[in-house]
């Protein structure tokens, strides 16, 4: 099928990010947004000073609040909204890559199964891997995973999409590629607590090497495969998420760890850490971790307290 007309559905940094990608790849890109004053700034300035500062966007991109069809739809709101966001589109036997990486409240289900969902016959992808909004915009050298469950089809939409700076690189295990993007998240708040907190490199560094230890036990429980985390999607966008102040999640964490106030946050692992521990639980899988930051985020416990319980837990082999 023809892989030209790209709709990218919502404004944000990261939606206005991949519609840069896609038009810098060659494609005939529509960006949906919400506010008419974000369509306007695209239109007429080839900007969006809210979300991406002054980077400059390919005049190429056109803006709209409206979906009016496209060969391949990028979904990139945030995973709390992409329910809504969804709800009245006809998606039907359309590839819609799903670009959020969170677990949904309520119903804990993956994006890709609010997709089937609310638009039944969409044909799911997942994008995935260690990347920021600012660095895809500005065409710094970004290495993605597409996945999608058709190879064939899978490889087409990446080289659809890839650029000179932009490489989405094609793989099969669509539910491990999902499922890491939405747990890293979790430990980011982890690690940037840990930061905040200054509890030193050395716990940080010790606490992504347990973190890529407990996804290993949870991805392959919940339908994906152990060996996806060795890639772009598992230790790529761990280790990125777990040492950058430009993650959301980092810097949530960050704040916590140093006891500041908090405020509604977007962070995407504030969302998916109580959906995380409900599935690990239902899957049998111990997750003290996830079970951390849980505490963590009711504010009742500090980070210092938490890590001086992870330190006392029965030593183990490695093995």
């Amino acid at each position: 099928m023809p892989l030209e007309r790209v709709a990218v559905i919502g404004a944000g940094a990261w939606g206005t990010a991949l519609a840069q990608a896609a038009s810098i790849a060659g494609r005939d890109v529509t960006l949906v947004a919400r506010d008419p004053a974000v369509v306007d700034e695209i239109n007429s300035r080839h900007g969006n000073t809210m979300h991406l500062g002054p980077q400059r966007l390919s005049p190429a991109i056109r803006a709209t609040t409206r979906f009016a069809g496209a060969d391949l739809v990028i979904l990139a709101v945030p995973a709390q909204a992409s329910r809504a966001a969804l709800a009245g589109l006809s998606l039907a036997r359309l590839p819609v890559v799903l670009s959020a990486k969170g677990l949904e409240q309520g119903s804990l289900l993956r994006q890709s199964e609010v997709l089937a969902e609310t638009t039944p016959g969409a044909v799911p992808y997942v994008l995935s891997g260690p990347s920021f909004a600012a660095d895809v915009a500005a065409g710094r050298p970004t290495a993605v995973t597409l996945a999608g469950d058709d190879d064939a089809a899978t490889e087409a939409l990446a080289a659809a999409l890839a650029g000179p700076t932009f490489r989405p690189y094609a793989a099969g295990d669509r539910i491990g590629v999902e499922l890491a993007g939405a747990l890293k998240n979790v430990y980011a708040l982890a690690a940037g607590a840990v930061d905040g907190a200054q509890l030193g490199a050395s716990a940080r560094a010790a606490l992504i090497a347990r973190a890529f230890a407990e996804l290993s036990r949870i991805v392959p429980a919940l339908g994906g495969r152990a060996e996806t985390l060795m890639g772009l999607a598992g230790l790529g966008d761990l280790t990125l998420s777990c040492t950058s102040t430009q993650s959301r999640n980092y810097r949530h964490g960050l704040a916590l760890g140093r006891g500041e106030p908090q405020e509604a946050s977007l962070a995407e692992g504030v969302f998916t850490a109580p959906v995380a521990q409900l599935l690990a639980r239902e899957a049998g899988v111990e997750a003290p971790l996830i079970d951390a930051v849980n505490l963590l985020l009711t504010g009742k416990v500090s980070i210092s307290t938490i890590v001086a319980c992870l330190m006392t837990r029965p030593l183990k082999r490695e093995d």
